[in-house]
């Protein structure tokens, strides 16, 4: 008979579970509840009706509900004139952020000029200034050069970022010099190199620059509040509190659903932008 030859097959060593994993899991699970509850809450409300609205405990999710709050919203206020007027000021602001943060934080990573620390420091320095504390002497500056009341008074203080050139300046100091003094030594310009090679490279910074100049602007409202007095110049943020009525006796329901609708070009711009978000972040993470 023929002998046969056992074979022993090793057994797949168990996965050990890893109680810290487990914990961290859980911690961010219950943290991404508490965050999204006020959003889920909101959505909530924009669908049920005014009585509703105050009944105590609150219910999540509407028995009945009531998508005529949204047609409200076009009804009591000239939406898409504000959502206009917002996306003109944030599209300018983020445009010309990411212009002058790429120029700039550049310039401070890879030129050599007298007192280059000192101006980026100094530059730096103005993160620690609260907006209340320099919103006046705007105020007065752009009243002076008659344009308040304008929407360029949002947009013309706010194209150069601070904290966009210090954004901009880590993600070029990561780029090895070997690609500047390649090109160089190729005959190309110091604005070749920043155009053709680093700006490319520096893709992610501008992503997270803009998702979150986005974000910021298309949220304001203390300075559309100051700076704009004519309700046709409204930004979304500072027209949807017409929604509360006289002395806010209005429809929560109604106030709830514009600020549904206003985070919706919100959500759209991280949708686009989460996956360079999530890299441009990582990236700084890893080697800033």
């Amino acid at each position: 008979m023929a002998s046969h030859t056992a074979v022993t097959t090793p057994h797949r060593q168990r996965r050990r579970v890893n109680p810290g994993r487990i914990v961290t899991i859980l911690l961010l699970f219950g943290a991404s509840i508490f965050m999204l509850a006020p959003i889920l809450f909101t959505v909530s409300t924009s669908l049920r009706t005014p009585i509703e609205s105050f009944r105590l405990p609150p219910e999540w999710i509407p028995t009945d509900p009531s998508w005529s709050n949204y047609r409200a919203v076009f009804d009591t206020i000239p939406l898409g004139t504000y959502f206009l007027n917002s996306t003109v000021v944030t599209l300018s602001v983020v445009i010309g952020q990411i212009v002058t943060a790429a120029l700039a934080g550049y310039a401070f990573a890879r030129l050599e000029f007298p007192a280059r620390n000192f101006l980026f420091w100094l530059i730096l320095a103005t993160l620690m200034i609260p907006l209340q504390a320099t919103i006046i002497p705007v105020f007065v500056l752009i009243s002076e050069v008659n344009l308040a009341d304008t929407l360029a008074s949002l947009i013309l203080p706010a194209l150069a970022s601070a904290f966009g050139t210090f954004l901009m300046r880590q993600y070029f100091m990561q780029i090895p010099d070997d690609f500047e003094s390649a090109a160089l030594l190729d005959g190309a310009s110091q604005w070749e190199v920043f155009y053709s090679i680093y700006l490319p490279m520096a893709k992610g910074g501008l992503a997270v620059l803009a998702v979150l100049t986005f974000n910021g602007y298309w949220n304001e409202f203390l300075r559309p509040l100051i700076f704009l007095t004519t309700v046709d110049h409204f930004t979304l943020p500072l027209g949807l509190v017409n929604l509360q009525g006289y002395m806010g006796t209005g429809s929560v329901s109604v106030v709830m659903a514009g600020v549904v609708l206003s985070l919706l070009p919100v959500l759209v711009i991280y949708a686009i932008g989460q996956r360079y978000l999530v890299e441009g972040l990582m990236v700084g993470g890893l080697k800033g």
